[in-house]
């Protein structure tokens, strides 16, 4: 066994035993952490965003491939959004997959076993677009308008929260349920009025002149979620460790490597390098507290009313028992990225 993957093993093995309970009281509940000198699974099923920078970085490297060695099968899976990474998490799919904090609260109150092991980024990465000439400037003058949004997204959330400020109801525009890129398509062909799209899509938008943004709040975005389904936290918890140590070595690789991070996001996006680099310094933030904590409850404590007001939740107690289960920090606050 090689220096690194020794290293890893052993920090795989206190991790276990921490989240059994016998190394501490912060172990995620039914965690077994017993490899017994092998790994708890013979496969990872993982997802990786052009919306989650460090998911490519990861991928690129190659780092879990080689913690993992020939013993577990490593499969990528990409998400187009996050209402799918929530739907592959909920089919068993993938075993952890990245959204938006809004995202995750709303698949959780609505009874998907997920939970949250790390935070990627906190990004503006949503606003509202039209397209370029259009009449409409301001969001008041909104009303009657076709919008283009991906339900169960940030900027469909991005989007209600706009319209609420606004004082505009919903049943006063009609929301276009798009996927992302095909929301970009839709307003660029004159489709719809406007568009509440997502980068690295909206940036290239923008900067290829089709497009203009009326209104931006990074208020109204919430971080970007790294969840896991509560079952593959319990059988396999050293595999989690992995991933989550994976990240946060990504993270200072990519503070340390700006030029680098942007070419990998404008090779996987199909993106030109300029806008790449300006979704990660201008609309991202990478160097951040991992641990989901305090920081993203207090934001989804916000959007949480708005979904059950939206029909999107059946009420505000679902948002509530979501609240107290979301966060399962123990992985980010032990995650050793100089293990890999």
């Amino acid at each position: 066994m090689n220096k690194p993957l020794a290293a890893l093993a052993s920090v795989a093995v206190t991790a276990a035993l921490v989240l059994t309970g016998c190394a501490g009281e912060d172990a995620p509940p039914g965690s077994t952490g017993d490899r017994d000198g092998a790994w708890s699974s013979d496969h990872l099923n993982i997802d990786f965003a052009t919306y989650n920078p460090l998911s490519l970085v990861i991928k690129e490297q190659g780092w879990i491939e080689e913690a993992l060695g020939d013993d577990v099968t490593v499969t990528w899976s990409q998400s187009a959004g996050s209402n799918k990474a929530n739907e592959a998490l909920r089919a068993g799919a993938i075993d952890v997959g990245s959204t938006a904090g809004s995202a995750a609260l709303l698949a959780r109150s609505n009874g998907s076993p997920i939970q949250v092991i790390d935070i990627y980024s906190q990004p503006a990465w949503a606003a509202i677009l039209v397209p370029a000439g259009s009449p409409i400037t301001s969001i008041e003058d909104l009303r009657g308008a076709h919008i283009a949004a991906t339900k169960g997204t940030d900027p469909y959330f991005f989007l209600l929260q706009t319209l609420d400020e606004a004082g505009i109801g919903l049943d006063e525009v009609t929301v276009e349920n798009l996927q992302h890129a095909d929301g970009k398509t839709a307003l660029e062909s004159g489709a719809v009025d406007a568009w509440s799209g997502l980068d690295p899509l909206l940036s290239t938008s923008v900067a290829n002149g089709a497009s203009t943004i009326i209104y931006d709040n990074i208020d109204f975005n919430s971080y970007g979620f790294l969840n896991a389904t509560e079952s593959f936290l319990t059988s396999s918890p050293d595999l989690a460790q992995v991933v989550v140590s994976a990240y946060e070595k990504a993270r200072a690789w990519a503070v340390e490597n700006p030029e680098e991070t942007a070419q990998i996001l404008a090779d996987a996006a199909g993106i030109d390098l300029e806008i790449a680099q300006a979704v990660l310094i201008d609309r991202t933030v990478l160097d951040l507290d991992p641990v989901p904590g305090e920081k993203q409850r207090k934001v989804l404590e916000v959007i949480g009313p708005i979904f059950v007001d939206s029909g999107d939740v059946a009420s505000q107690d679902a948002i509530d028992d979501a609240l107290a289960t979301l966060f399962e920090p123990s992985f980010a606050a032990q995650a050793d990225p100089d293990a890999l």
